[in-house]
């Protein structure tokens, strides 16, 4: 590239940053000064003279009044004011009612009303002692109260159930591998009516909760009274012997059929019923006579604390 170029290059570079430096500082120009502008306002002249009016508002009601308007002073008394007449008014007085003797009547007070009396509530009439539901041998349901070790306390909740007209009863069981008494109320032909009773007995005392089971038991399985002598006759053959209990668990069974083997009685299992309420009965025996049998339960009872219920064999 050539000298010339280059300078006409440097020169054009030079005007065109010139141009950008100087030509907005004309386009921009010197801005506006703000004018001032003074006007004057004419206040108006002060009156001379200022009329004034009066007017009388009746105490008692009415149309006010106007007064004739105020003269105008004469010259060079402006220190004094003017008066209007505005005429008298009577005082008029409200006297107080009189009373015979020229007393003026006391204020009186208006006396206060009495208050009424509350009507009496009336009496609630007394509850209908409901009778205790009544037991069905051979019931389905039955209300478990709990199994003791001490068979002289399961005994005490059977007097007290009793006392209040439910029928109880106790069973043989165990815990914690030793021997024990479950107690019951029932057996009862339905849940509603197990369901009463035990309701019943918390309302006797309220520790004794309860519950309701299916104890699913025949007449024959858990016999509730001793077999009376002449349940078998002379002419029959057969024994006597002592029920124990009637389990669902053949295991349960078993063991108390173990307890009694160890403790000198003759016992077995025998069973009663047919699939879901099939039982197994715990029995010893058996014996010829009913009143060798009674001397074994009393045996039993003094050696297992198991009450037993004698019965007939087969």
């Amino acid at each position: 590239m050539d000298s010339q170029l280059k300078q006409r290059l440097i020169g054009a570079a030079v005007l065109i940053a010139l141009a950008i430096i100087f030509v907005p500082m004309f386009l921009s120009g010197s801005p506006p000064k703000p004018e001032t502008v003074t006007e004057n306002l004419a206040i108006p002249p002060a009156p001379s003279e200022r009329e004034f009016q009066t007017r009388v508002v009746p105490a008692q009601g009415g149309n006010a009044t106007s007064p004739a308007p105020l003269t105008t002073l004469p010259a060079g008394e402006t220190d004094k004011v003017a008066t209007v007449d505005a005429g008298r008014r009577e005082r008029v007085e409200v006297p107080y009612e009189a009373q015979p003797g020229g007393k003026p009547a006391a204020a009186t007070t208006p006396a206060k009303p009495e208050p009424a009396k509350p009507e009496p509530l009336p009496a609630k009439p007394a509850s209908a002692q409901t009778a205790p539901p009544a037991a069905t041998p051979g019931g389905r349901f039955a209300v478990h109260l709990g199994v003791f070790a001490n068979a002289a306390n399961a005994e005490g909740l059977v007097a007290t159930a009793k006392k209040h007209g439910l029928a109880a009863y106790t069973e043989s069981a165990e815990a914690d591998g030793k021997p024990a008494t479950r107690v019951r109320l029932g057996p009862y032909a339905d849940r509603a009516t197990a369901e009463a009773a035990r309701l019943k007995l918390s309302q006797v005392d309220a520790k004794l909760k309860g519950s309701v089971v299916d104890v699913g038991a025949a007449p024959a399985a858990q016999p509730k009274a001793d077999a009376p002598a002449t349940a078998l006759p002379a002419n029959r053959a057969g024994g006597w012997a002592v029920q124990l209990g009637a389990f669902k668990s053949q295991e349960e069974a078993n063991k108390l059929m173990q307890r009694a083997k160890g403790a000198g009685f003759a016992s077995f299992v025998d069973t009663v019923g047919q699939g879901a309420e099939k039982l197994w009965r715990v029995r010893v025996g058996p014996e010829a006579d009913r009143a060798n049998t009674e001397k074994v339960r009393d045996a039993v009872k003094a050696k297992l604390s198991v009450t037993g219920m004698i019965v007939t064999l087969p």
